[in-house]
């Protein structure tokens, strides 16, 4: 069973073995991937002001890096990130294209308000370095 002269044990009966984590980032990769989640919630912030252009340079920085994410809680926040861009690029066409019969209007004010909540609430958990979704036990 648990023999601690066996092959492959360290002879410590306590001993836990744990996966080697081949890809796991250093110190300087996280604080840059950290950097670099606070640099996107900002174009995503911006994307009132500049007509939606900085939005569409974050959603493409999102895809770019998003494997340099992988196992950290970075990944969460890209993920949060990109789904936001997409249910608001999906919610803004049809919001525009009812804006005919007015609807429209109430569908791109609260629009507007759903990705203002979403940004901030990503921005806070960033900064408080949590993950955007509870991880399962």
């Amino acid at each position: 069973m648990n023999d601690p002269h066996s092959a492959g044990s360290t002879g410590h009966p306590y001993t836990v073995n744990t996966p080697n984590i081949v890809n796991a980032p250093t110190e300087e990769q996280e604080r840059a991937l950290r950097k670099l989640t606070h640099v996107l919630y900002a174009l995503y912030a911006l994307f009132w002001l500049t007509g939606g252009v900085t939005a569409i340079v974050a959603i493409i920085i999102n895809y770019v890096k998003r494997d340099d994410t992988t196992g950290t809680l970075y990944a969460s926040h890209f993920t949060w990130q990109i789904r936001t861009f997409w249910w608001s690029v999906v919610w803004a066409v049809l919001g525009v294209a009812l804006a005919v019969v007015f609807i429209g209007f109430a569908i791109l004010w609260v629009l507007g308000i759903w990705t203002l909540y979403r940004i901030v609430k990503g921005w806070l958990y960033l900064n408080d370095s949590k993950p955007m979704y509870a991880t399962r036990a």
